[in-house]
């Protein structure tokens, strides 16, 4: 058996059976490492050069979770809730249906906007959901919902708009992995090529917001031990909340840095005084405490993503499938997306899979007779297949993190699963109808 096949199928199966992510993610990079013949030693090795990649990630969203409790210390978390909560009151029913869909629109604008207009990624799920939470299951909204509305908003911006992160993928990327790889990309419109998947991608949100209309219950108990409810606020506390948040993003955005963005945003907290010196060092470890599950997460999947680099069997896989292709450009389309999906669920980030599967899907799209325009369409829609359904992917951990908050959210079953379902299917089929129209 092919050792990344089989080191993603033991992952996921593992994270299926509610197996932890991290332990299912050593499992499954030891299984890959002995099948592609590095044994335990090489395995090991391997695993272990790879954690050091998802370090700095994980240390970033320590410091973000530290903001956040920070954040809820001031008040503002109250003051958000307790203004959404009034206008339910004051409309009603009615209102709070329009309260909804408005908190749904504002949570799909930021994170839209996170990609390419203010290009923090997932820095402002920490800061912006958690303080939600109570609204949000007052108003029983399912949080399946959400995290589909904010994948949609994480993954779709950078696969179809060549700005902030879509700039980097999309040109800096994609069409610079397919020109290294052969194939002229003089004159194509990247948007042009990735149209149909962003219109598959959509496709999957609308479907997303029919499956998971009904109300759901969850614990508001759980949520206000959270937040937190007897915490007071004024103008003053707000006013320093603000000018925390404003701070960490321009000092992210200038440094490029959410290390320092938060570190800052921490530091202007305490100085102010919302948070007391003597309860700094409390407050700093319940926010790491917060978010130390997606950061344990990144860091195991830097050592799997490594093993499956070092075993060579990516190829190998590309090579197996193609000889079930022979010259139908149909099976071929299909069988390249299939191992993209399988790739990038296994490393969880599209931004690493085009490279790797770049310089064997492109000669072997020219090969079938597949357009310059095609190819830039198979592998990015390669690339991004996964993104939205893998244990491991930012574009599902960021979501978690914020929803989790009160511990009533499971990463796998109400995050993984429901963007896996609902993007990644979709996105096979329009990348598919994609490569065999344009």
């Amino acid at each position: 058996m092919n050792a990344v096949v089989a080191a993603v199928g033991i992952m996921l199966i593992l994270s299926l059976c509610r197996v932890h992510v991290v332990v299912a993610l050593i499992a499954g990079a030891m299984a890959g490492g002995l099948i592609g013949g590095l044994g335990i030693e090489g395995s090991l090795a391997a695993f272990n050069k790879g954690l050091g990649g998802g370090a700095t990630v994980a240390l970033s969203y320590a410091l973000l979770g530290a903001f956040a409790v920070a954040i809820g210390k001031s008040g503002l978390a109250h003051a958000l809730a307790d203004k959404a909560l009034a206008l339910v009151g004051k409309q009603g029913a009615q209102g709070g249906g329009a309260v909804k869909w408005m908190m749904i629109g504002l949570l799909l604008a930021v994170a839209v906007s996170s990609q390419n207009i203010l290009p923090i990624h997932i820095a402002f799920i920490p800061l912006l959901v958690p303080p939600l939470l109570f609204v949000l299951s007052k108003m029983k909204i399912d949080r399946r919902l959400i995290a589909c509305v904010l994948a949609f908003g994480l993954i779709t911006p950078y696969m179809f708009l060549p700005v902030g992160f879509g700039n980097i993928f999309l040109n800096e990327i994609l069409l610079a992995n397919v020109a290294k790889s052969g194939v002229d990309v003089t004159g194509i419109k990247v948007t042009q090529a990735m149209l149909i998947p962003a219109i598959g991608m959509l496709a999957g949100l609308l479907i997303a917001f029919y499956s998971y209309r009904k109300p759901r219950e969850y614990d508001l108990v759980r949520v206000e031990q959270l937040e937190k409810t007897t915490v007071t606020y004024s103008p003053l506390t707000l006013l320093v909340a603000a000018v925390a948040v404003a701070a960490a993003f321009v000092i992210q955005l200038w440094l490029d840095s959410m290390i320092l963005g938060a570190l800052a945003g921490f530091v202007i907290f305490s100085v102010s005084g919302v948070v007391r010196w003597r309860e700094a060092d409390d407050l700093f470890t319940d926010g790491m405490k917060m978010m130390a599950m997606i950061g344990f997460i990144m860091i195991a999947a830097a050592g799997f993503a490594e093993v499956m680099r070092e075993t060579g069997e990516v190829k190998l896989l590309v090579d197996a499938s193609t000889q079930w292709i022979g010259d139908s450009k149909a099976v071929g389309a299909l069988l390249m997306l299939l191992v993209g999906l399988l790739v990038t669920i296994g490393i969880g980030s599209s931004f690493s899979t085009v490279p790797i599967i770049a310089a064997i899907f492109v000669p072997l799209g020219v090969e079938l007779g597949f357009s310059p325009l095609a190819i830039v369409s198979l592998v990015g829609t390669a690339g991004a297949l996964g993104d939205g359904g893998s244990p491991a992917s930012d574009s599902t951990l960021g979501p978690t993190a914020g929803l989790n908050a009160d511990g009533q959210h499971n990463h796998i079953w109400d995050t993984v699963v429901p963007t896996f379902l609902h993007y990644n299917l979709p996105l096979l089929a329009f990348g598919w109808l994609a490569a065999m129209t344009l």
